[in-house]
């Protein structure tokens, strides 16, 4: 009997016909395509006999873990508190309602931020830096009592590249992964955006009960931006390790915050941008 799995293509992947050229030759083939669709995002809140649907957000996201996206966008807005907080969860293919309990009044207003993460008008100024910010939980941890070995860094890449699935056929989706302190794969999500694969991580997480991630590096395949760390810190992570590089915004945040930010983590090297104390060279 045949293994189902290494025949079907991987959730989140398309086969489209292109025109293969090399050199001088062309051939007719199927090519794997990373899916890109929106989801609308909407909240159902208020009283028993009172209740209230609004559209919250809409993203382009790759299909898959729908549920744990929305969670995952949702806490890091500041409207989720916790998993106590979700009454229901309904779907459609491109959509996803999620219902609050009764007792629960979101405080909407703080969607206002997800205006300028969202838009692409830039951010300049005190204030509008201000307007960006959520307010991370107290369980952001100074330090650890164990420094992490910088070895266990140096091994995260190529385990986050060895387990992208959608990434091996289509070469286009950003991962973030969630190791613990000896190195160890615990989560891995792949999208077409990379704020979509963190909200991904997190919303798991909150269902599963598991938040705060404390003791926890998160693995960003590209890289890190002002978003993503405000993410992590809402989520607990103290540690945070991008393959690429971070932004200006995103080392003044981690330093902050006091998260360690580390860059450019290939090729048996590293930079650490923020509270460099937590790694053990």
């Amino acid at each position: 009997m045949s293994n189902i799995s290494s025949i079907l293509p991987p959730i989140g992947v398309a086969h489209l016909p292109v025109a293969k050229i090399t050199g001088h030759l062309r051939q007719e083939v199927q090519d794997a395509v990373a899916i890109e669709e929106p989801l609308e995002i909407s909240l159902e809140y208020g009283p028993a006999d009172d209740r209230k649907t609004r559209p919250i957000s809409i993203t382009m996201r790759t299909p898959g873990q729908d549920a744990d996206l929305a969670l995952g966008f949702l806490f890091t807005e500041g409207i989720l508190s916790g998993s106590a907080s979700v009454h229901s969860i309904s779907s459609t293919p491109n959509s996803i309602r999620i219902s609050l309990d009764p007792a629960i009044i979101p405080d909407l207003a703080r969607l206002e931020r997800h205006f300028y993460t969202s838009s692409s008008c830039g951010v300049c100024g005190k204030s509008s830096i201000e307007s960006l910010k959520t307010l991370p939980p107290a369980h952001i941890q100074p330090k650890t009592s164990q420094p992490l070995d910088a070895s266990v860094l140096l091994d995260l890449p190529i385990k986050l590249r060895n387990n992208q699935d959608i990434f091996d056929s289509t070469g286009g989706l950003h991962a973030a992964a969630l190791f613990d302190y000896n190195g160890e794969l615990l989560t891995l999500r792949e999208d077409i955006g990379r704020h979509n694969a963190v909200d991904k991580l997190i919303g798991q997480a909150l269902q599963q009960a598991r938040l705060p991630l404390i003791e926890r590096i998160l693995l960003l395949s590209g890289r890190a931006c002002f978003e993503l760390i405000q993410k992590a810190a809402m989520a607990g992570i103290t540690i945070i390790a991008a393959v690429g590089p971070p932004s200006s915004l995103a080392v003044q945040l981690a330093e902050e915050t006091g998260i360690t930010l580390i860059g450019f983590l290939r090729e048996e090297r590293f930079n650490i941008y923020s509270a460099a104390y937590r790694i053990h060279i």
